[in-house]
């Protein structure tokens, strides 16, 4: 399956748990840099997941709402995030790919189309 969206770039990590609002999307966490972006249909980077274990079920909902984030690009693993992708697929049907790449991640910026192959190939169109 392939899969792609316009890059939402975030500079510090986010716990989905808190920090994001799975009925719309939007980045709600009041003390991050991007606080009110929304995730919805976008290719997600960012440089972690941050805590909470709930996180995973905050992207599950999402998936289920029809507002998550189309991939997730981190440059650190999170298994968090990626039991979250899981759970969602095997309840929903839907896959959202997290994929670890430091250096895609690194050279993505905001606003870049990004495609993401079956096989986990990051394609980035500035």
């Amino acid at each position: 399956m392939t899969v792609s969206g316009s890059a939402l770039v975030l500079t510090d990590g986010l716990s989905l748990w808190g920090g994001m609002d799975p009925a719309t999307g939007e980045v709600i966490d009041a003390h991050h840099p991007q606080r009110g972006a929304n995730v919805r249909g976008r290719v997600l980077v960012m440089p972690s997941g941050r805590g909470s274990s709930s996180s995973a079920s905050v992207l599950a909902e999402a998936v289920r709402a029809g507002t998550a984030p189309t991939a997730i690009v981190l440059r650190e693993p999170d298994l968090i995030l990626s039991i979250g992708a899981a759970v969602a697929e095997e309840l929903y049907g839907h896959r959202v790919p997290v994929i670890v790449a430091p250096s895609d991640a690194r050279r993505i910026v905001d606003g870049d189309l990004v495609t993401i192959g079956p096989d986990g190939v990051i394609a980035v169109e500035k």
